[in-house]
Formats: C-alpha cells, structure tokens, sequence
C-alpha cells in the first residue's frame, strides 16, 4: 500500500473539489480539470480534503493508489497556481517566435518547424528569442509538450547546439580533431 497514497490532498479555499460518476472534478481560479478515477480506487471529498482509499477486495489492485493521489494534487496546484517549463534554444541563427496559435521555430533545418499549441497552454519568447516559456495549468500536458518540442532538435554534444531544459547541463564531446591532437604521447622531431 502507498504511503504517498495514504495523505489526503488539501483543498485551498479559493478551489472547489467534488467527484460526479467516479470523476474527480477541480476548479479554482485558472480553470478546471478533471480525472477520472481507476475501477480500484475511491474517493471522497471531506473538510477540504479529498481522501483516497482502495476499494474492498481489490488485493494488489492499488497499484494506482499513489499515482492517483499525485495525480489529483497536481490539479489542484495546477487550477491555483499553474506549472512552467523553459526551454533553451543554442545555435546559429536558431530562434523561435510565438505567433497567434503557432510556434514557429527556426533550427538549421530548411524550413521552419511550425507548430500548433493546444488549448489551455501559453507560449512564450525572451527577447533574445532562444528562451522558450510554456505554461498551463495540466502538469502532464506541460510536461508532454515540453518534451515534443525538445525532442525536434535534441541537444548535440559535440557543438552543444539544439534544445535542451533550462538548467539542464549537456556533457560535451571532443571531437575527432581534439582527441586526436594529443593522442599517442608521440611527438615529431
């Protein structure tokens, strides 16, 4: 049985939590999002809380019970505060901009990389056009997106162009000319 199950997930003021046909439902002040709850799994929505448990006779059917758990506590921080992701673009005249609905990309490639961004999501460039913000308030779409988007153009570790996770360090290669310079401890005479 999960520990992580087992903790009720707390409902701010300013959100409202109920559960309609094994649906749990989440609203608050940046949208709403529902979940609908495994056939092993039941909830309740109690003092501000909502409470997990699993179903009666369900031996090794709450495989789910934790993930269900972390599931509904990102709905809730996501309809109260919302979740971010950044994404560094590095290389030669590679940079993007957000147009309407669009993203588009310019990556080396010879056109551009032109992409439609979902309902709920908001996209965003610094100036400089190489960081790239993306908000919303569904974790699991965030993060899917995010990683779509990087896998377009994944981080080289030889030039260490293409995109990667802000923050996220790339182990860079020498290359052939590098590694070859001052191999074989032979010097000519």
């Amino acid at each position: 049985m999960s520990r992580i199950g087992k903790k009720p997930v707390v409902v701010p003021d300013k959100v409202k939590a109920r559960i309609e046909n094994r649906t749990v439902l989440v609203e608050g002040p940046l949208g709403k999002l529902s979940y609908c709850l495994p056939d092993c799994i039941n909830a309740e929505v109690k003092e501000g809380r909502i409470n997990l448990s699993v179903a009666a006779g369900a031996a090794g059917k709450g495989a789910l019970f934790g993930t269900t758990r972390a599931r509904i506590n990102n709905m809730v921080s996501g309809v109260t505060s919302g979740f971010a992701k950044m994404l560094e673009i590095s290389g030669v005249g590679f940079k993007g901009a957000v147009e309407g609905s669009k993203l588009i990309m310019q990556l080396g490639f010879s056109h551009p990389v032109i992409l439609d961004i979902p309902q709920g999501i908001k996209m965003a460039f610094d100036p400089k056009a190489v960081v790239l913000t993306i908000s919303g308030i569904d974790k699991e779409l965030v993060g899917n997106l995010t990683a779509q988007i990087k896998r377009i153009r994944p981080p080289e570790p030889y030039q260490g162009t293409g995109i990667k996770y802000r923050g996220e360090h790339i182990i860079r290669k020498a290359g052939k000319t590098a590694a070859g310079a001052g191999a074989g401890g032979v010097t000519a005479k």
